[in-house]
């Protein structure tokens, strides 16, 4: 699989306890685990690749560390492709607000997804999901990412295994309820340097605009007064560092 990028448009809704949504423009890059691309010297500072970014032990490889944390959940991997889509990092500066890894079999069956997320508090955590032919699958939410959320409720998460497409969404489910729905859609582009450069003009520093709005946008919900949620102790997964 070569590199591409998705020029990409995400949006968060917030249904309730009060309604407010945004939308914002980023791209993101999606690779082979096993062939991180190497940009040309003067272009690297627009894109790296680096496993302290991710799960697990930033001295191995992002491979190992995802293997690793199936090993975790008991599933044996069998070197089949892991293909990633994040964001990389922009001029030593990386907030991944989700990653996810399609993790597939030797004989080319889709494993499981592996959705890693982070929030703004340096802390992470991957779910397993294990998603039917749409991409679908749902999980217990079990991480704080908002302080306007508890850890109550369930993920139901479209994670299709992109292609000219990306489609992307996740729905918080509580009882029949959707508080908050984010999306991520955005159309495939090879990664020539062309691209990379018209991605990184379009938005400037993407990673460091992405959490700068993230946070901008808390402290209007904040002035709204919208109940903060205390941020309980996220004990660390096994394998997840």
């Amino acid at each position: 699989m070569k590199p591409a990028i998705y020029r990409t448009c995400i949006s968060h809704v917030r249904h309730s306890p009060l309604k407010n949504a945004f939308t914002y423009r980023s791209y993101s890059w999606f690779v082979d685990v096993d062939h991180l691309p190497r940009l040309p010297w003067l272009l690297r500072p627009l894109a790296g690749f680096h496993a302290a970014d991710h799960l697990g032990a930033p001295d191995a490889t992002i491979r190992a560390n995802v293997e690793r944390f199936l090993r975790s959940q008991g599933i044996t991997p069998d070197g089949g492709p892991i293909h990633m889509l994040a964001s990389a990092r922009v001029f030593g500066y990386v907030f991944n607000p989700l990653t996810l890894f399609w993790c597939y079999r030797a004989g080319g069956g889709l494993e499981c997804v592996v959705a890693e997320v982070h929030n703004t508090y340096g802390e992470r955590h991957c779910y397993l999901l294990r998603t039917d032919q749409s991409g679908r699958a749902a999980v217990p939410k079990a991480f704080y990412v908002s302080p306007f959320n508890d850890v109550s409720g369930q993920y139901r998460m479209k994670l299709p295994a992109p292609d000219e497409r990306l489609a992307v969404s996740i729905v918080l489910d509580r009882e029949g309820h959707r508080p908050f729905v984010a999306t991520m859609d955005g159309r495939r582009r090879p990664a020539t340097v062309r691209n990379i450069l018209a991605a990184a003009l379009a938005v400037p520093a993407a990673p460091l605009l992405v959490s700068a709005l993230i946070r901008v946008q808390g402290i209007k919900l904040w002035a709204r007064r919208l109940p903060v949620v205390a941020r309980p102790h996220h004990p660390s997964q096994e394998a997840v560092q």
